[in-house]
């Protein structure tokens, strides 16, 4: 591999427990960090399911309410109501259960109580104001980095805060928990995880163990996605892909996404396109937009898919492989003018910006046209 020049990597304090049953420990991981009253944020369907039901008996007392109205993109309507729960209950910690949304608003939550509380976290060396154990159900990696992303809905669009202290605690992967998340589902979000991977492995600003982890990442999730969409109910498939959104999320650490995610968050804040849904499909053509910017990057990356010599064409037949739409016109979402304004919102976007290769508003429009 070619040297990436001055690096510097950071790791934060941040325990992965991973296995069959793992949900069952959560409790004892609150206890173990000292954690008498926390908020349980996630969605009424997930409240209400057998595994919330584990979840929730595993924390036991120490679960002082539940905030259940998370929505896709977090609206910040919902931020806000989860805030003033957190208020009332008078928390001093976050339990999240569930896909990336329920991360993130996890996340907003620890977040705004540390801005109040007088003095924010700025480095990794700072100690949280309010810890956040995150249970995943799905690929998205949210639950490992300390950045998330919310929406205003009156001016449709979707912004993003964060910072060092705001990394999860504890992050409690259980491949059990995952078996009911529906296969569109696990192929969308897992098409994001896929994304973190490869944008990792193009970053500026990766370390030499995020580009690893990044290029595993990718492999691991070329392998298992499809085997999950055939068959959601084997648990080595969903083992295989947890592993895969573990690696997808920690190898964030240390490097930035791209244009691919940055346009993939302005599309879905504007029309509601899930996210995962906007990787899948943006995510090809902003390979082919880099390439003359990364080409042995994404020679690597092509490794990791199966196709040296095509990479962004690999990503396009996964995409079919496990039934995804082709294009954003299939969707029905979204029209011209949409495409436009994001276009003109990306130069502010802080992920377009840190891509490999300047992105003008000419050229985000020229990869979401390409998309549609």
């Amino acid at each position: 591999m070619p040297a990436l020049g001055d690096w510097t990597h950071t790791g934060y304090t941040q325990q992965v427990h991973f296995g069959t049953g793992a949900i069952d420990g959560v409790g004892k991981i609150l206890r173990d960090l000292g954690l008498r009253r926390v908020l349980l944020v996630t969605t009424q369907g997930r409240a209400a399911s057998p595994e919330g039901e584990r979840l929730q008996r595993s924390i036991g007392r120490a679960a002082v309410g539940t905030f259940a109205g998370v929505q896709s993109h977090v609206p910040t309507t919902a931020v806000q109501a989860a805030l003033r729960q957190a208020h009332t209950e008078g928390i001093d910690g976050v339990v999240s259960f569930g896909g990336g949304s329920c991360a993130d608003l996890g996340k907003a939550v620890c977040f705004f109580l540390e801005q109040e509380s007088g003095a924010p976290g700025s480095s990794y060396a700072d100690t949280a104001a309010v810890r956040h154990v995150a249970v995943p159900t799905t690929y998205s990696g949210a639950e490992l980095t300390g950045f998330f992303g919310m929406t205003d809905e009156t001016a449709r669009s979707k912004t993003g805060a964060g910072g060092p202290t705001i990394v999860p605690v504890a992050a409690v992967y259980d491949p059990d928990a995952t078996r009911s998340t529906p296969a569109r589902v696990s192929a969308e979000t897992g098409m994001n995880c896929l994304a973190h991977g490869i944008e990792a492995a193009w970053s500026p600003y990766r370390s030499p163990e995020a580009e690893v982890i990044a290029l595993a990442c990718i492999e691991r999730v070329a392998d298992a996605l499809p085997r999950v969409v055939d068959a959601p109910d084997d648990l080595g498939a969903r083992s295989d892909m947890l592993i895969g959104a573990v690696l997808g999320g920690r190898c964030l650490h240390n490097a930035q996404m791209g244009v691919h995610h940055g346009l993939s968050q302005l599309l879905g804040g504007r029309t509601g396109i899930p996210h995962g849904l906007a990787n899948a499909l943006v995510l090809p053509h902003a390979m082919r937009f880099n390439a003359e910017a990364v080409p042995e990057e994404l020679r690597r990356i092509g490794r990791a898919l199966g196709d040296e010599d095509d990479p962004a064409g690999a990503v396009e037949r996964l995409r079919a492989r496990i039934g995804l739409p082709a294009g954003i016109s299939d969707l029905g979402l979204v029209v011209d003018d949409d495409l436009a304004a994001v276009a003109r919102l990306s130069q502010q976007n802080r992920s377009v910006r840190a891509n490999p290769r300047p992105v003008s508003e000419a050229d985000a429009l020229a990869i979401l046209e390409a998309a549609w």
